[in-house]
């Protein structure tokens, strides 16, 4: 049969209507990250002193995980793993104190999300800290648009706007949502785009924070948070110890700053008419002590290190409109690892196939669906900082170094970790249990 001009040309442009409708049905993603938030800093997660209106807002449009983990008790090693999907022994990031993370040379050639994303038909835009080592400018991997930041500062910041320096002036936090909201302004509705918002605070510098945010911690005094005296071997933060009152409240005033921008951007999505097809992530890249303890930061706020429970357990929300529950939470425990294969999911892309991913999709858990029978959900996390590593299940949670005593807790009865059982005898059982998941771990992600 002879076909028709007409018919040619329909037979052509079908397929590329496909791809513009499948590209069209394709979420939206935005992933706002703070940089230590710890889970129970939030009013969604049963905080009554900070003030989180518009996060609580957003887990209530959304579904929470209640247990959801960072890779490492620093920064720049989870962010890697958020990325990356890859457990940092994998991709090398390690952290630095001044916050940008220490990369090796083949750090440039992991595949991230982005790139993953990108490839895919997403626009993919960046605003604020890069972290994963040095970015001279522009980060790369996939991301067409870039506002790093250059300058460790909530004023007058320093960033490189698509590899061009720029002085700023105000206030950092309001700063990442106006280069964001230009991003979002500049999308088309047939095409999905990638928007990271990568803040600063609140595990950033204390000052710097506008008095009328610093004026409603006032008078706080923080009676919920647990703080104990300076324990013997705290060490990063340990000036705040003595007297923690002044730093927790301005670290308060970040976390509200953090809160109302992130309302901000929500509330730009729907200006701009893509609040139905926009999938909206909040979570962090470690957690804080803030005086549980005696101790104030994370991973680095004791020597040796630690990966207690406010180090490394963070927030995870999402909020998918039709798509994911609302007023959810999720029980499984779930870690930064599994974010990428999650995201992949949701975009209908596939994770990278050679790349040894420690990770798997949690997309079915946060839409409500089953898990396979077969393939269950494991329920256990892995992290790991220095020399110390961790296993952690729903019951008992087991640290191992490569000098000192191990650590083993009974989570369920003792959440605050205050009784190292890893010597009892009676939890022998239990830790040869977590030891060789621990061994299996390192042989897949080693």
């Amino acid at each position: 049969m002879q076909m028709t001009r007409r018919g040619l040309m329909e037979s052509i442009a079908a397929p590329l209507l496909l791809q513009r409708r499948a590209a069209a049905q394709r979420p939206n993603i935005v992933l706002v990250l703070a940089d230590g938030l710890p889970a129970w800093a939030l009013g969604c997660y049963g905080n009554q002193e900070i003030r989180t209106p518009q996060i609580d807002r957003l887990a209530a449009a959304g579904t929470r995980m209640a247990l959801f983990f960072a890779s490492a008790p620093a920064g720049p090693p989870s962010r890697a793993t958020l990325f990356t999907g890859r457990a940092p022994r994998q991709h090398g990031v390690t952290d630095l104190p001044e916050g940008e993370g220490q990369a090796p040379a083949a750090f440039a050639k992991e595949v991230l999300i982005s790139d993953l994303l990108a490839g895919a038909g997403y626009r993919c835009g960046f605003a604020g800290l890069w972290g994963m080592g040095p970015a001279a400018g522009k980060p790369g991997h996939g991301f067409e648009f870039a506002a790093v930041l250059r300058s460790l500062s909530h004023e007058d910041p320093r960033l490189a706007v698509d590899g061009s320096e720029v002085q700023e002036k105000g206030y950092l936090p309001e700063i990442l949502t106006k280069y964001a909201a230009d991003f979002l302004a500049r999308q088309q509705k047939d095409r999905p785009f990638f928007l990271v918002v990568s803040n600063l605070g609140p595990g950033g510098p204390l000052d710097g924070h506008p008095k009328r945010l610093l004026d409603l911690y006032a008078s706080a005094n923080f009676a919920s948070f647990g703080i104990q005296p300076a324990a013997g071997n705290a060490a990063q933060g340990r000036e705040h110890l003595d007297n923690p009152l002044p730093a927790l409240r301005r670290y308060a005033a970040a976390v509200t700053a953090l809160d109302e921008q992130a309302g901000a951007l929500h509330r730009k999505i729907l200006e701009l008419g893509l609040f139905e097809n926009t999938l909206f992530l909040f979570t962090s890249t470690h957690g804080a002590l803030l005086g549980r303890h005696g101790l104030w930061g994370a991973g680095r706020a004791s020597k040796p290190a630690n990966l207690f429970e406010e180090s490394i357990h963070v927030p995870m929300i999402w909020s998918w409109p039709g798509r994911v529950p609302t007023h959810s939470v999720r029980p499984e425990l779930a870690g930064a690892a599994d974010l990428l294969p999650a995201l992949c999911e949701a975009a209908g892309v596939e994770p990278p196939g050679n790349r040894r991913l420690c990770g798997r999709s949690f997309l079915p858990l946060v839409m409500n669906r089953p898990m396979p029978k077969k393939d269950p959900w494991p329920d256990i996390v892995f992290a790991e900082f220095e020399d110390a590593e961790m296993a952690r299940d729903k019951y008992y949670k087991l640290v191992v170094r490569g000098s000192g005593q191990g650590e083993l807790y009974d989570i369920r009865k003792d959440p605050r970790e205050r009784n190292n059982v890893y010597a009892d005898a009676g939890f022998s059982t239990v830790r040869a249990h977590l030891e060789k998941k621990l061994a299996g771990w390192r042989e897949a992600c080693g």
